[in-house]
């Protein structure tokens, strides 16, 4: 494994908790929207990780390399849990019986998953950082 495959985990990886950031965010924002244009309130979004490479590769990264690999994000799924129910008569978009459909957001579940994303965020800016005063180092022999 040669420095640069640090630094490219290391910026796979920043690249899918900044996403998990930017899908977070969109829960934050939206906590309290109660129509969208596919009809209904909006449904909170999580994203999946998985590992960067085909079996293929991973088989003969494993053989070959030491079963190094980055993440990615496979796909951004919507939570299809029912959508919690708030006696609001007054609100638009509340039914006959004065209910309104909000989204199933947990605002502190939210904190704690941008918590936890900006921690990996900074870990593996650390990670990078570090290869980077390594192979700086490994230059210096050479003066």
């Amino acid at each position: 494994m040669d420095i640069f495959t640090s630094m490219k985990v290391g910026a796979s990886a920043l690249k899918a908790q900044r996403m998990r950031l930017n899908t977070i965010s969109s829960n934050l924002a939206n906590v309290e929207t109660t129509s969208t244009p596919e009809g209904g309130p909006y449904k909170k979004k999580n994203v999946v990780f998985r590992p960067v490479g085909t079996a293929f590769e991973k088989q003969l990264d494993s053989n070959l390399k030491g079963a190094v690999q980055g993440v990615q994000v496979q796909r951004i799924s919507a939570d299809e849990r029912a959508p919690r129910m708030v006696y609001d008569p007054a609100h638009p978009d509340a039914d006959p019986q004065g209910y309104v459909a909000m989204p199933n957001i947990n605002v502190m579940d939210e904190i704690v998953d941008m918590m936890s994303a900006t921690s990996a965020y900074e870990a593996n800016v650390t990670v990078v950082q570090s290869a980077k005063r390594m192979a700086l180092k490994a230059l210096e022999i050479g003066k």
